[in-house]
Formats: structure tokens, sequence, C-alpha cells
């Protein structure tokens, strides 16, 4: 999320082509997939079963708008469906009530795992003012009250930027706003899950790449809480680590991930696992077998039609040996 990975544009696609596939397709699609065999008024939505790494996009990379049309949220998570995915993270958490969340996840069928609010990075929990701060801990209470509401069992945060101080300083003013966000957390049984982001925060931005993440591991030891862990951002951490040795030494703190290519070499925006991709999958893959990982990998990359959705899935799969 450092880049925001071009998944939050507001989309916007032709509705032929949206609607080509037509709602007894949507409705295959999800059953083939493991969703509520009933999607409409659905009481209980369930991701696949029996998958030890479920595949997911963020909200964002759905359109928003067809043909200038507002696409309505049940909608945009059928389209995830489509598409192939198993779930959806709902990145956009501060554009809708936790109502709007659940009822969307009970019409469509499709299953959210997660919420984020990217306002983060606006009203930061390590900003010296108060009013920021307040701010940015109401807004991760509004998610964690979204993702308890559409069935998920997190929320991604970013816990602040560099620019606000002393890392000494600024880590221990973000640590105070989280603890004052577990009671809540654990009342609704959600995680507050930190994102290894390009804030300038817990890495060294101008040395070497290869280093690892024990102040990563420190600031969610500190907490002593189950309800505080890491939601691992592969591609970001390329840049300044080996992704097999940060999932090997995060171990059980290692939640969640977001999936995106990177390379070390400058070349553009490389897709998950394509030709300028540069991760060593290979390696990421066996450290995920070695420390038992069991969960959701989102991808954070440019979405649009139902043909590159479908294309990023392909990636995923790939690169998780699916």
């Amino acid at each position: 999320m450092a880049s925001e990975s071009g998944c939050n544009r507001n989309l916007s696609l032709g509705r032929r082509e949206f609607l080509a596939v037509g709602a007894g397709s949507v409705a295959a699609v999800v059953g083939s997939t493991g969703y509520a065999e009933q999607t409409a008024g659905a009481k209980i939505v369930e991701p696949p079963a029996g998958k030890r790494i479920l595949l997911a996009c963020k909200l964002g990379m759905l359109p928003a708008k067809l043909e200038g049309k507002a696409v309505p949220l049940a909608e945009r998570l059928r389209m995830a469906a489509q598409a192939g995915f198993d779930g959806v993270d709902f990145d956009q958490a501060g554009q809708f009530t936790a109502e709007q969340a659940r009822d969307a996840v009970r019409e469509s069928g499709v299953f959210v795992h997660n919420a984020i609010n990217h306002d983060h990075w606006n009203r930061r929990l390590t900003s010296e003012k108060e009013e920021d701060r307040n701010t940015g801990r109401a807004n991760i209470e509004h998610c964690l009250r979204v993702s308890h509401a559409a069935g998920g069992s997190g929320v991604l945060v970013v816990v602040g930027d560099a620019k606000d101080g002393p890392e000494e300083i600024i880590v221990e003013r973000c640590r105070q706003e989280i603890k004052k966000l577990i009671p809540l957390a654990a009342a609704l049984g959600q995680m507050i899950l930190v994102e290894n982001v390009g804030n300038r925060m817990m890495y060294d931005a101008d040395k070497p790449p290869e280093q690892l993440p024990d102040r990563f591991i420190q600031f969610v030891d500190n907490f002593n809480s189950p309800w505080v862990g890491m939601y691992y951002d592969i591609g970001n951490n390329f840049r300044h680590g080996q992704p097999g040795d940060w999932i090997r030494a995060f171990g059980r703190r290692c939640v969640k991930l977001d999936v995106k290519g990177s390379s070390r070499t400058g070349k553009r925006s490389p897709d998950i696992a394509g030709e300028n991709d540069e991760i060593p999958w290979a390696d990421v893959r066996k450290a995920l077998e070695e420390i038992g990982f069991a969960g959701w990998a989102t991808a954070e990359v440019n979405g649009g039609t139902l043909e590159r959705l479908t294309q990023v899935r392909q990636q995923m799969q790939k690169a998780f040996g699916l």
C-alpha cells in the first residue's frame, strides 16, 4: 500500500461487458467456488472450505462506475466471484456503513475478510496533533465494526509516517493509540494487522535491502496480545529484505498477505509472477509452508475489467503454486 498500486481508482467499464456474463453465470461461479448456495438474502456467507491459502482482491480493484453510473456494492462484490476470487478485502470501508457492508455481502454471497480505511495516511496515529490521532483511531474503530458486520476477521493498519518525528517517539505514540483499540478488537473478534509500507518506519529506507523485520516483530510483540499481528506485504518488503526470511521470522505473527510484483532493478509495475517480477516466489511458498501459514492473500494491483481481474487471480495462483 505504499503506492496504493492504482487499485483504488474510480474504475469504469462498459455495462454491456460487465453484464455479459449474466445472472446465471454469476450463480454458477458463486456455487463453484464454495460460496453460499443461495446468495440473495443469505444470512451467513462463508468462503470456500479446505483451502490453505485463499485469494482475494481489494474492493478498490472492482469498478465503482459503469458508463458513468454508480455500480451497487453487491454487484462489485459479485465481479470478484466472477473472476474466481475467494473473497474481497473491503479497502474502501470509510465510504460505507457497517450495515451497507453486511447487506452487500448477504446479497452477493461473496465473502469479505478484512476492512481498511486509506485515510490512515492522512489521519495518522503518529501525528503530533491529538485531533489527527483521535480521528485515525475512530477510523480504525469503524473498520473493526465494518469487518465484523461483513463477517471478516481483521483490519489493515498503516501505523503512521516517519515524517511525524523520531522513530522512538512516533512508535510509542502509535502504540498507545493501538492499545486503546484492543478492547474493541477483542470484543468483535477482529485482529489489528500492521502493514509494512513505504512510510520509513521500522526499516531503513536508505540502507542495503537485506534487512530483517526485527523492529516490526518487537512492535507487535510489545502488545502481548493475540489481537495484534502483521498484514505482510510481500512486494513492499522486497525492496528492503528477502520475503522468505521475513515470513520465517514473523512466524505466527504473519496473519494475512498483500500481493503485488516487485523489482529491485527499477523495472516498472511488474505483474504478480510476471516477466519483470523479481520476487523469489519459490522461497515464499517454502517459507509459508514452514510456518504453517493458512489464510488470506490479497492482490493489490491495478484492477478493472473482468478479463483483467481473472488474469490477476491466475497470476496469484501461479505465484502460490495453487
